[in-house]
């Protein structure tokens, strides 16, 4: 394969049977190979194409955004692509080599140290977002966590994908964070195959679906804002899994070869835990989502120093 645009490529038909691992037959879609290493690549094209066929964004504007790391990789990919500046607001929880990343792809990134007392680590990035706009015409704010063309894009992708490859699928598991791959997945099964079981999974301490909000130290999944771009009616079942059991299940995935992102940890143990509560007979087609790699986890997740450090 030859390419000269990086936001062209992206391997959408890898999948791992984790029978071997798990002793369940789960295909877990990995999202991790493009240039952006994460499933964030579809959302941010779709939302700064929707911008740009609407006429709101043009080069030399100022893309700005909220991330906790991937989403501000894929957007400083398709700013320097696409000739925009690009400004990611982070907090301390983003990971040290997501952060290079986008000062190398020529971002700006703003790491926000102290949470807001009510609405957490993201309330405080999404207030640091609307000063940095205010006043600014040429700063456009994509709003990732209302912007429909973050859920777009799985719908005409990622959600596509997998019922070209399954299908036969029962049950698919999705990890909520904005809830972007949610929504777009559970939108196009609701209207193509509504027999199929859309199971979200969040983090214990998330706010998404009710929950009450407890310290979060892994990015990725789960928010301390409810996403605007969320309905629940879409979703049959939330299962809420541990950051514990996260790091556990990255590290058994990793020793059997598979360095994957904290995303994945939870998703995968939620549909572990799910499929044991709900398939005794264990013949559902069960499929689930791997976000991204785990490269960007190494310092923590995968350092035994920031694990004893955060949890003990």
């Amino acid at each position: 394969m030859i390419v000269s645009n990086p936001l062209g490529f992206n391997v959408g038909d890898l999948y791992i049977d984790l029978l071997e691992m798990t002793g369940r037959r789960i295909m877990l879609k990995c999202e991790g190979f493009n240039f952006a290493g994460s499933i964030k690549i579809k959302a941010a094209v779709e939302m700064v194409d929707e911008g740009e066929r609407e006429g709101r964004f043009a080069p030399g504007d100022t893309l700005v955004e909220s991330s906790s790391g991937n989403m501000g990789v894929a957007l400083s990919i398709v700013a320097a692509r696409r000739g925009y500046r690009f400004i990611c607001v982070t907090d301390t929880r983003c990971n040290r080599s997501a952060r290079q990343v986008m000062e190398a792809l020529g971002a700006e990134v703003y790491v926000v140290t102290d949470p807001d007392p009510q609405n957490g680590f993201l309330g405080a990035r999404l207030a640091h977002v609307r000063r940095l706009c205010a006043d600014r015409p040429d700063y456009r704010w994509l709003n990732q966590y209302a912007n429909a063309g973050n859920w777009m894009g799985h719908y005409r992708t990622t959600a596509q994908e997998i019922a070209k490859a399954f299908p036969e699928i029962d049950v698919l598991f999705i990890g909520a964070g904005t809830t972007g791959t949610l929504m777009g997945c559970a939108r196009y099964f609701r209207e193509t195959r509504p027999s199929v079981t859309i199971v979200a999974i969040d983090s214990v301490g998330s706010v998404t679906f009710g929950e009450p909000e407890e310290r979060r130290m892994i990015p990725g999944l789960g928010t301390s804002v409810r996403p605007a771009i969320l309905d629940t009616s879409c979703v049959d079942a939330v299962v809420h899994v541990s950051e514990a059991d996260t790091i556990r299940t990255c590290h058994e995935l990793v020793r059997h070869g598979f360095l994957l992102g904290g995303s994945t940890g939870t998703v995968v143990h939620g549909a572990l835990d799910w499929l044991t509560a709900n398939d005794a007979s264990e013949k559902l087609t069960a499929v689930a989502i791997s976000p991204d790699l785990g490269h960007h986890y190494l310092d923590t997740i995968y350092d035994e120093k920031w694990v004893s450090e955060a949890f003990g």
